[in-house]
């Protein structure tokens, strides 16, 4: 039959397949089978096939068809992917410190020729080198940035794979570090330096937010001092402003009542009632008298009301009947001279209204 395996010490071996003590277990194939002349080789498989012990040929997936007797299968192999569990290793890092190790290899077998001719054992000898290379690896690399490059020393290893098993027609596809066994007193320092490394994180976040809300109550302050000093000089100016108003607004109804009084004083009577005004503001006057001090001065008759308002009203006629010189006359001439118009001078006049 076309897919029975090779009979007990008779039939053909594979040597590139056979067990040696102490290697990693292999990987399965479909055996070795008989010639029978008309062959049917399955898919993603190479065999490999030997005439009179010479390499003849490989047969690809399909029919194949051989000769009897001189033709023989020596070697069947798999060209799918194949994975390969790479045992732990110890190895030692650049800092000195010892880590047990393992990873996982996926390959795939590119020419069957040199896979057959090349190497006596390819699974075996793809998964020593994996296991060098990563001892090689990590000793250039201290244990923080073992944990930190995991990806980067996956393709150093890869790479040095390749470049190796180049000449025995495997292609190595990836290499996956699983575990990372690390020492337990060094597990603890790594325990401790986290858990050091998180307060000191905290206590910085801690600090900047005391700085954060420090400077925010100062910038809070400081515009508050700017809002109240604007607020302030507001206030003084509208302040300012109502002040100006109010003695705006006092001229004026001083002015219009000043204009009203002189407009009735020119009518008829007019002196008689600026007489009666003039004695009602004296009697109040007096009967005011010591209320807000002990010391007064009186008049020599305080009680001759009718003296008081002939006195008043004699300096009132007085101002009303002297004219009053020009302020530029008064500047220019620097002394005391005649009015033009006037019978006397402008001392002799203040003096007459005062003896009045």
């Amino acid at each position: 039959m076309l897919a029975r395996a090779a009979r007990g010490t008779g039939g053909i071996l594979l040597r590139g397949f056979l067990r040696a003590p102490g290697r990693a277990p292999r990987r399965a194939s479909s055996g070795l089978p008989r010639n029978t002349v008309v062959l049917f080789v399955p898919q993603q498989e190479a065999w490999v096939v030997e005439r009179m012990g010479r390499f003849h040929r490989i047969l690809e997936p399909g029919l194949n068809i051989l000769i009897p007797v001189l033709d023989r299968i020596r070697y069947v192999q798999s060209l799918k992917e194949i994975v390969i569990n790479v045992p732990e290793q110890s190895a030692v890092t650049l800092d000195n410190v010892t880590l047990q190790i393992d990873g996982v290899l996926y390959l795939r077998i590119m020419d069957p020729y040199k896979a057959s001719y090349g190497v006596e054992d390819p699974e075996y000898a793809v998964t020593q080198l994996a296991q060098t290379t990563m001892r090689s690896e990590l000793g250039k690399l201290s244990l923080d940035k073992v944990f930190r490059e995991r990806e980067s020393l996956n393709a150093s290893i890869v790479d040095a794979i390749n470049q190796a098993a180049d000449c025995w027609g495997i292609r190595c596809l990836r290499y996956e570090i699983k575990d990372i066994h690390v020492p337990p007193r060094v597990k603890e320092s790594m325990q401790m330096q986290v858990e050091a490394e998180r307060r000191k994180r905290a206590t910085v976040l801690e600090s900047e937010g005391t700085r954060e809300s420090a400077i925010n109550v100062a910038e809070g302050k400081k515009q508050a001092q700017i809002l109240a000093s604007e607020a302030e000089k507001a206030e003084q100016i509208n302040q300012a402003a109502g002040e100006a108003s109010a003695v705006l607004a006092k001229a004026k109804a001083k002015a219009e009542a000043i204009r009203i009084l002189a407009a009735a004083l020119t009518q008829h009577n007019g002196d008689a009632a600026a007489s009666l005004t003039v004695a009602e503001q004296y009697v109040s006057a007096f009967s005011k008298l010591a209320k807000d001090s002990n010391t007064i001065l009186l008049p020599s008759n305080p009680g001759d009301v009718t003296s008081m308002v002939a006195q008043a009203m004699g300096v009132y006629g007085a101002l009303t009947k002297a004219p009053v010189p020009a302020a530029q006359d008064l500047v220019s001439s620097g002394s005391s001279r005649d009015v033009p118009g006037t019978d006397t001078s402008l001392d002799e006049e203040l003096d007459r209204v005062k003896l009045s």
